[in-house]
């Protein structure tokens, strides 16, 4: 009895292992399960869009619809670039400029702004905070007719600098407020030793400090070009010529009150999103990576 009271714990520690693994590997399937449910939900308006691309017009219009081309049409994305109602190659690299001029322009007043704010306490530091939010609040569309008439009155109304400065202004709260909270958390003592072992304010700055902050500087780009890339109503308004036009405004020229090109709305749709998708494809890796870069002296 003795020798089976001792050898009792043992086995009852031996069931517990053994049922701890189970349970955590129906856990993983449960999850994987339920992420792979959410993914087709999130997916399926993107995976109907690729199928539209390859339909005719014809096709898409049909009852009751079908979810796979019956003739894949791949002449629709060779079409498209040589429609009548719209000179696309102008607008995707109207696009690709304001996109990035305006996200650089945004990051490069950001990031002295949020480093100043973060590392510094000044009397009119919360109004000066309060002031750059407030500007997140005002939408290019309420501001759509001054902002037309003071470019009309600079001589830069219709031209991408126009855009470049409207997408920078309405990004740079954004941009301010999350790498001004990145700064913040990054310990004083990370710095001040960088300038014990020599280094400038310019050099701790670009040697230390940014690869720290970098999660937050690549959540500020992506963001903001993410926004440019998508912006509408500003560019419909202060792009009037065709050329000058991004591609949310040149899609909807495939859209007729009598008769749309549904075809090309999605070949379009697709083209628009694939460098968001390559944006997001070649900087996720560094969201982990600047996590700890620059700590170790």
């Amino acid at each position: 009895m003795t020798r089976g009271a001792v050898l009792d714990p043992p086995a009852t520690i031996e069931t517990t292992t053994t049922n701890t693994p189970r349970k955590r590997e129906k856990k993983r399937w449960g999850l994987t399960v339920v992420g792979v449910i959410v993914a087709l939900v999130f997916l399926t308006p993107y995976l109907i869009m690729l199928s539209g691309a390859f339909k005719s017009r014809q096709e898409i219009l049909k009852v009751p619809p079908e979810y796979f081309p019956t003739n894949w049409l791949f002449s629709n994305f060779i079409h498209m670039w040589s429609t009548p109602e719209t000179p696309l190659p102008h607008n995707l690299l109207s696009t690709v400029v304001i996109s990035l001029g305006g996200t650089v322009l945004a990051l490069v007043a950001a990031l002295p702004a949020a480093y100043y704010t973060a590392r510094h306490s000044f009397r009119l530091k919360l109004p000066f905070m309060l002031l750059v939010l407030v500007t997140q609040m005002l939408q290019p569309t309420v501001l759509a007719s001054g902002l037309f008439r003071e470019f009309v009155s600079l001589e830069i109304n219709d031209t991408w600098l126009a855009m470049i400065l409207v997408n920078a202004a309405f990004n740079l709260s954004f941009a301010v407020w999350i790498m001004h909270s990145f700064f913040a958390t990054v310990p004083k003592e990370i710095e001040e030793a960088a300038w014990l072992d020599g280094c400038s304010r310019g050099q701790s700055l670009g040697r230390i400090m940014l690869p720290l902050v970098w999660p937050g500087i690549v959540t500020a780009i992506i963001f903001t070009f993410i926004a440019c890339w998508n912006e509408f109503a500003a560019s419909l308004i202060l792009l009037p010529t065709d050329v000058n036009q991004p591609l949310t405004v040149a899609l909807t020229r495939f859209i007729g009150q009598y008769e749309s090109a549904w075809q090309y709305v999605f070949a379009v749709s697709i083209i628009g999103i694939l460098p968001v998708v390559a944006l997001f494809a070649m900087i996720e890796k560094h969201l982990v990576s600047g996590l700890t870069a620059g700590g170790v002296k």
